[in-house]
């Protein structure tokens, strides 16, 4: 072979192995406040297992000699305690494990149900599709929180109940979502050759569209995480989310309000990390969006 041809097989064998995914987690890990959103985050997470295993208190423990004492070494209550002489060192990392679970549990909740509901009513088309997505709308106009109200109101308010009373909502926009992704792919070679070939329309859906939708959802979700945390905030903030003697950043912040003259520890803490969440899934979804932009050639 002369040095022109093995060039050539070299470079074609570079291009092989230069993938969709491989392109855009190099465009990801050159992203600076992507990549930092992803070490705070997960920070936070090994702080949320870590903590407890550092320190000597029990989240429930009173410590009635200690009630509401500013961040100390003194006896290891590091981020001080509450109005009831309880750590909040340890309550705050318990509290990252409940609202970090909430927002990733409801947001997977809410990808399923979008993704194969979006999928569905694209495929469909026609009369399946006008109807679908009119649900879709009449869903929309709902406002958000007063219909979470409603279920949490009705059905009573436990953790579950709240994964699912957020995720029955959520899923509306990554419905529409897919659905204009799946217009489109529907009309690509691949799926028009699996239809000639017989494949049933389940298969076409799952096998075919689904997985070439997956990008724009992957970003809408991380994007999707902070909303769901921040409404379970909210409405433990209202007193209709997570009850002790569970507890949830939402729980903490609505707790501090109540000393925030006396001990504003106990708002400032735990919304410091809520805040940090917040900017952490934002810049992880903004570096994903660039990533995954296939206009994105740096």
């Amino acid at each position: 072979m002369t040095p022109e041809g093995q060039a050539l097989v070299e470079a074609a064998a570079g291009l092989r192995g230069e993938s969709l995914w491989r392109a855009a987690l190099g465009r990801f890990s050159a992203n600076r406040a992507a990549m930092a959103g992803v070490l705070l985050l997960v920070a936070i997470t090994a702080f949320a297992f870590v903590a407890p295993l550092l320190s000597p208190h029990d989240m429930e423990a009173n410590d009635w000699e200690r009630i509401q004492i500013a961040p100390t070494t003194e006896q290891s209550h590091w981020f001080g305690t509450d109005a009831n002489g309880r750590d909040l060192f340890v309550r705050v990392a318990a509290g990252a494990r409940v609202s970090l679970a909430i927002g990733l549990i409801t947001t997977l909740v809410s990808v399923v149900i979008g993704v194969l509901y979006g999928a569905i009513a694209g495929y469909a088309g026609g009369r399946t599709d006008q109807v679908m997505m009119r649900i879709v709308d009449v869903l929309y106009a709902l406002p958000l929180f007063f219909a979470i109200i409603i279920l949490v109101t009705v059905f009573g308010r436990n953790i579950f109940l709240v994964f699912l009373a957020i995720g029955a909502v959520e899923w509306l926009t990554i419905a529409r979502i897919v659905r204009g992704q799946t217009l489109a792919a529907k009309q690509t070679e691949y799926v028009e050759a699996a239809r000639s070939l017989g494949a049933p329309a389940s298969r076409v859906v799952l096998r075919h569209i689904v997985p070439n939708v997956v990008g724009p959802v992957i970003v809408f979700s991380t994007l999707l995480v902070p909303t769901v945390i921040l409404v379970e905030s909210f409405l433990s903030f209202l007193g209709l989310g997570v009850q002790e003697p569970q507890t949830s950043w939402g729980l903490l912040i609505s707790q501090g309000t109540a000393s925030l003259d006396s001990a504003p520890w106990l708002l400032v803490i735990p919304a410091a990390f809520l805040a940090a969440t917040m900017f952490a899934f934002n810049f992880i979804g903004d570096g994903l969006r660039d990533a995954l932009d296939p206009r994105d050639e740096s």
